[in-house]
C-alpha cells in the first residue's frame, strides 16, 4: 500500500464519498469494512485502485472517463483488478 500514484488519489475517493454522484463508493467502504481484515486504510487504497486502473484505462484507450466501468470495478472488492 505505498503506490505513490494510488496514494496521490486517496482526497479524490474522499470526495466521493459525499458526492451524491458516487454512492457507490462510500456503500463499498461500508461493504469492505464488515471483513474484519479490512481497516479503513486498506478499503480506501483498494478504492483508489479502482480509480487509479480506471484512469489509466481511459488514458491508454483515449476516451472519456467510464464511470460505469469504474462503478464495476468498486463492486468486484475486494478482488481487486488485474
Amino acid at each position: 500500500m505505498d503506490d505513490p500514484e494510488i496514494l496521490a488519489l486517496l482526497p479524490a475517493i474522499e470526495q466521493q464519498m459525499d458526492s451524491p454522484e458516487t454512492p457507490f463508493v462510500a456503500e463499498a467502504l461500508e461493504r469492505l469494512l464488515t471483513h474484519e481484515d479490512i481497516n479503513d486504510e486498506e478499503a480506501k487504497y483498494m478504492l483508489a485502485f479502482c480509480l487509479a486502473d480506471e484512469l489509466e484505462k481511459m488514458a491508454s484507450e483515449g476516451r472519456e472517463f467510464s464511470l460505469n466501468r469504474y462503478q464495476t470495478l468498486v463492486g468486484f472488492l475486494p478482488v481487486l483488478p488485474e
